[in-house]
């Protein structure tokens, strides 16, 4: 079907921008290393003929125009920016993905009716400024001024990284699509789980999306002399921290769905013999049900105040994106099953774990999501790995999936 070769070339010539010596890479977003991998992916864009161009808030797309333009349009695509230290294919698959289907239909002279974006959304992962998905944010209309003064660890804000890679924060609102411009939108992901090597397949249907929710904890106890202090005299931050790691862990695995992560920490003033007297980290915490979500997040806020208050510690909690689950339209889903079905391959149904930009525009338009299988379910991680078969079966599933939704149906 599409040119498996060609697609696995594009893969790792994109892999060797922001190439660690880990052989991970780090391509965080408005850096130069995502400067460089959009212009590498525009020019793929550019040989297939799209018209490439970037919108307000820095989403690189590509379009092919269909036999009714003023139809609405059919976007496919994911993301380019990494992690730190992550894999290659998470994200780059279902833009590089995206493209080959474009490309495959060009090579074989396919015009659908409805036209057909393929986008790399600005800042996924949210890596850089501990706030994601700013490119289908902004796409969706719901990206906010206040958003873009989230700081990075050098203190850089959002708004500050645009300007100084020539977009007006500004403007950002001139980014957003209105419903009825939008037909659907598809992505190919990895999996990032086991359950499709654990079944034997190369691809699933995703039926919806955990929500992400991130809060900032801040705990203020008292530095003092490591040696000096009685241990029944010490407001230790990080001992309360570490206390609250515990009920973490414990609340997040009593529901067997929700997951729960401390993804960084900080403590001053960070001397070998000094008593901690501060502490920030992070939460990330996730379920595909909004409502058992919420509740562990009761729980552990309540566990976060009884800890402090016994041990004399200050505790502020600030929200930094809780953003809700979300269903896959039954519409696209039934579509990437009657592609694998015309493949002749098995699938099954499962859920993702992971946020995706998809989450942001469910209020705009039906949304869906194809997954790959994924090498011992690791990714973030320079071990990360999807084969070229199992990346070139879930373009073909992509491709036969784009052909049933372009079809204008009035």
């Amino acid at each position: 079907m599409i040119d498996q070769e060609r697609l696995w070339q594009r893969i790792h010539q994109l892999a060797e921008i922001g190439k660690l010596e880990s052989g991970g890479i780090t391509r965080l977003s408005f850096s130069r290393e995502e400067r460089k991998a959009k212009d590498l992916v525009g020019s793929f864009m550019q040989e297939v003929g799209l018209h490439v161009y970037e919108d307000a808030v820095g989403n690189l797309i590509g379009r092919k125009q269909g036999k009714i333009p003023d139809a609405p349009v059919l976007l496919i695509g994911s993301h380019i920016d990494s992690v730190y230290n992550g894999g290659n294919f998470d994200g780059p698959l279902g833009v590089l993905g995206g493209i080959e289907v474009l490309q495959t239909m060009r090579d074989r002279e396919i015009v659908t009716d409805h036209p057909i974006e393929v986008i790399a959304f600005t800042d996924e992962e949210g890596a850089r400024f501990s706030f994601g998905m700013i490119g289908s944010r902004g796409l969706a209309g719901t990206l906010r001024q206040e958003h873009l003064q989230a700081q990075d660890k050098q203190g850089a804000t959002i708004a500050e990284a645009m300007r100084e890679n020539g977009f007006d924060p500004g403007a950002i609102g001139q980014a957003a699509r209105s419903k009825d411009s939008v037909k659907a939108y598809v992505e190919l992901h990895i999996e990032q789980g086991k359950i499709l090597e654990n079944t034997g397949l190369s691809v699933g249907v995703v039926s919806g999306i955990a929500g992400p929710l991130w809060l900032k904890f801040k705990l203020a106890g008292e530095a003092g002399h490591a040696g000096t202090t009685p241990m029944n005299l010490r407001r230790d931050a990080l001992a309360a921290a570490a206390q609250l790691f515990q009920a973490i862990e414990t609340e997040a695995g009593r529901t067997g769905s929700t997951v729960g992560t401390v993804g960084q920490l900080q403590l001053f003033p960070g001397g070998i013999n000094i008593i901690p007297g501060e502490v920030e980290f992070t939460l990330d915490l996730r379920d595909v049900n909004e409502s058992v979500r919420n509740q562990v997040e009761q729980a552990i806020r309540e566990q976060a105040e009884a800890i402090c208050n016994e041990r004399g510690i200050g505790l502020q909690i600030a929200e930094l994106q809780r953003v809700p689950p979300v269903h896959c339209s039954d519409m696209v889903q039934s579509a990437i099953r009657d592609a694998c079905a015309t493949l002749g391959l098995a699938t099954t149904t499962l859920s993702s774990g992971a946020g995706h930009d998809g989450m942001q525009l469910k209020d705009l338009c039906p949304v869906g999501m194809i997954f790959a299988r994924s090498k011992d379910g690791i990714s973030h991680n320079p071990a990360e790995w999807t084969s070229k078969e199992d990346c070139a079966a879930g373009v073909d599933v992509l491709y036969h999936t784009v052909l049933h939704l372009a079809k204008y149906d009035g």
